[in-house]
């Protein structure tokens, strides 16, 4: 059932044609070849249309991967988890690019503007996939069910389809509270046409969020108990978690009780943590992993584009390391290498070697961890935890050895553990700095092979948590969001190179927070207000 599904949604866009809005509109129908009417005519015709809506995520264009559904965006660029990861890794002390394409420089250095094309890809892409869900809903209702004759037990898995729809809808809804803060709005039940859609604050679209994933919860299938790679209750669990702990950053008031109560939700509901931390990141992460949540689907053969981790594992490699006696083959990628993205020395330094304890988690490659030059490749050490290779050695599907099979994770139990564990360290109420001490030990128990590795309770203070994030986490899309948390991402009190554009580090305003919304929606919609700052 699992494998079936990831297959279903790497052939998603040929299964039901998709073009995108020709505006980021929120308020425009999808434009399609063919009518509500006979797609949705049929229960087959719903699944479906699922399927489409879990395909945006890992797809660029129902047409192939040299096109985009994101209008004037690259193709190379428009996938949703290159967009995202780029938003939340390059500006960091995580991360750093080589190219010179437009708008990447000033993401290395933290300071974009409001028509950098990436973060604009980003919010359309978003925007996308929440004008998808919102056609979804509409033709779900139990009258549209009823009037195509569509009864029960098919109409029983259609409410779960709707709860699915609205599940992404309301993690693409956090996708731009968390980056924008003060994006527009629109749900199934505003009128079609073209209506600017309104402007809704972070604190309220916070409320939104939550109570979305609080209404849809009896509906979804139980944790562990739906096909791989979709929604259900242990992924709404988790969304609510990673939202609580934030709380304070999105509202202005904390809600880390909240966070306790629904990491712990997670974790006793039978997830496991895999046995071999990389394993978490290779071709064969969908078999026997009950580690992550949900994920996001890549087939290197039937569903290629060059964003996801086809993007992560090539843009990280060479085209020839020689020097360092490595090639693309040794990740699975025989015919890429991109030469672009490799970590800041911040990252490594999270992982010393005391006294011959080596955290297997921290896997660097180069010979030079300090950056220098920005589009210099060999500064700066290559992070290699993503590989196309099985965890038996076997190289990974992929077609012409470039693109990646190995499915990303957007939550995972390891991140419960630690936002449990936070939330406990900053004051949370419904838990105990035993328990999260148990938990913390389980991970690095793991990242040790051993219990050389453990730590003691007065250990686990809140910077700890920062720290142990990274050396858990890093790559996969959490670090800004941390940083923000931490109050370090902007100011001064915490720098790494080129923050700000300076080789040593300088502060930045605490307006950068924010991403701008992008300049073609403000021209575009007069209902919209830039954010303070840009």
């Amino acid at each position: 059932m699992k494998n079936s599904f990831k297959t279903i949604l790497a052939l998603g866009f040929l299964v039901v044609g998709l073009n995108a809005c020709k505006k980021d509109d929120l308020n425009l129908r999808p434009t399609n070849d063919v009518t509500a009417e006979s797609v949705y005519a049929t229960p087959a015709g719903y699944k479906n249309s699922l399927v489409k809506l879990y395909a945006t995520y890992a797809l660029t264009s129902s047409t192939g991967s040299d096109n985009s559904d994101v209008g004037g965006l690259n193709s190379g660029f428009a996938d949703f988890l290159r967009l995202f990861w780029t938003s939340q890794e390059l500006v960091t002390d995580e991360a750093i690019c080589a190219w010179g394409d437009v708008g990447i420089p000033e993401l290395d250095y933290s300071t974009p503007t409001p028509d950098n094309q990436f973060l604009r890809g980003l919010y359309s892409r978003s925007i996308l996939q929440i004008t998808l869900c919102n056609e979804f809903l509409r033709e779900s209702t139990p009258d549209k069910l009823a009037s195509r004759n569509i009864t029960g037990a098919d109409a029983t898995a259609v409410t779960r389809y709707r709860a699915e729809a609205r599940f992404l809808r309301a993690y693409q809804y956090w996708v731009l509270l968390d980056a924008f803060g003060n994006p527009p709005f629109v749900t199934e039940d505003d009128a079609i046409g073209k209506v600017n859609p309104k402007q809704i604050q972070r604190a309220a679209l916070f409320a939104y969020v939550e109570s979305e994933l609080k209404a849809i919860e009896g509906d979804l299938a139980d944790a562990r108990t739906n096909e791989y790679g979709r929604a259900d209750k242990g992924a709404d669990w988790a969304l609510l978690a990673r939202l609580y702990l934030n709380a304070q950053v999105y509202t202005g008031t904390a809600k880390y009780t909240e966070a306790i109560t629904y990491s712990g939700k997670v974790i006793n509901a039978s997830y496991k943590l895999k046995d071999n931390y990389m394993d978490l990141f290779k071709a064969d992460n969908d078999v026997n992993n009950t580690e992550s949540i949900l994920t996001i689907n890549y087939d290197g053969i039937n569903g290629t584009n060059y964003g996801g981790t086809t993007f992560l594992i090539n843009a990280a490699v060479g085209f020839t390391d020689k020097y360092m006696n490595r090639s693309p083959s040794d990740y699975g990628v025989p015919n890429g290498g991109w030469s672009g993205n490799r970590t800041r020395q911040n990252l490594p330094a999270l992982f010393p070697d005391t006294l011959g304890k080596l955290d297997k988690r921290g896997v660097f490659v180069g010979d030079k961890a300090t950056v220098n030059e920005v589009g210099v490749f060999k500064d700066g050490l290559r992070v290699t935890k993503f590989k196309n290779i099985t965890s038996t050695g076997a190289m990974g599907r992929s077609l012409n050895g470039t693109f990646s099979s190995v499915d990303f994770p957007l939550f995972r139990l390891a991140e419960q553990y630690l936002i449990y564990g936070e939330a406990v360290a900053r004051g949370g109420s419904g838990g105990s700095a035993a328990q999260a001490l148990t938990y913390v030990n389980l991970l690095r128990q793991r990242a040790y092979g051993n219990t050389s590795g453990n730590v003691s309770t007065a250990a686990l203070t809140v910077d700890f948590y920062l720290d142990e994030r990274a050396r858990e986490l890093y790559w996969e899309g959490h670090r800004r969001t941390d940083l923000i948390r931490y109050g370090k991402f902007t100011g001064s009190t915490y720098l790494w190179p080129f923050k700000g554009g300076v080789q040593a580090g300088a502060s930045l305003p605490a307006y950068r927070n924010l991403y701008p919304l992008p300049l073609a929606d403000l021209i575009a919609n007069p209902n919209l207000v830039q954010n303070t700052g840009y």
